[in-house]
């Protein structure tokens, strides 16, 4: 996508490559996210940008290329640093600003919902909670029966 190109959907692995490396640009050179993702996690961009679009694509085009635990690095991170609900909501509101910037559409659409619920998962994760944010019907434990 060039500066004065329209916006439009979301469609391939390009358009994915192109979303995820202007966000990490932009995480990278954030004041919250930057050092945790330079300084701390020491992160080789390079190496991980496949990786991301792998993530993207298998999430937005269904495309099946992701095959790690997403939550495992973030568990790791969160030993050295405390990734808080504000790390979380920062990362949502650059993802969702680099998407709008970008592309319009059902996927881009997509691409936020998925990102607000990935966010909202790995802060429960991280917190020893369930990933899904829905409460879930238990039978009481047989003495409060």
């Amino acid at each position: 996508m060039t500066a004065g190109e329209p916006r439009r959907d979301i469609a391939d692995r390009e358009d994915i490559a192109g979303l995820v490396t202007a966000f990490y640009r932009r995480a990278f050179a954030d004041d919250s996210l930057g050092p945790i993702f330079v300084d701390i996690a020491q992160m080789d961009l390079p190496a991980h940008l496949p990786v991301m679009c792998d993530f993207w694509a298998s999430v937005l085009l269904r495309a099946g290329l992701y095959h790690r635990n997403a939550l495992a690095p973030h568990l790791a991170l969160n030993t050295k640093v405390a990734l808080t609900p504000a790390h979380f909501a920062r990362w949502l509101d650059l993802w969702t600003a680099t998407v709008d910037e970008r592309h319009t559409g059902a996927k881009a659409e997509l691409a936020k919902v998925q990102a607000t619920r990935i966010a909202g998962s790995l802060t429960r994760r991280l917190r020893g909670q369930p990933a899904t944010e829905l409460v879930t019907i238990q039978r009481p434990p047989a003495d409060q029966r």
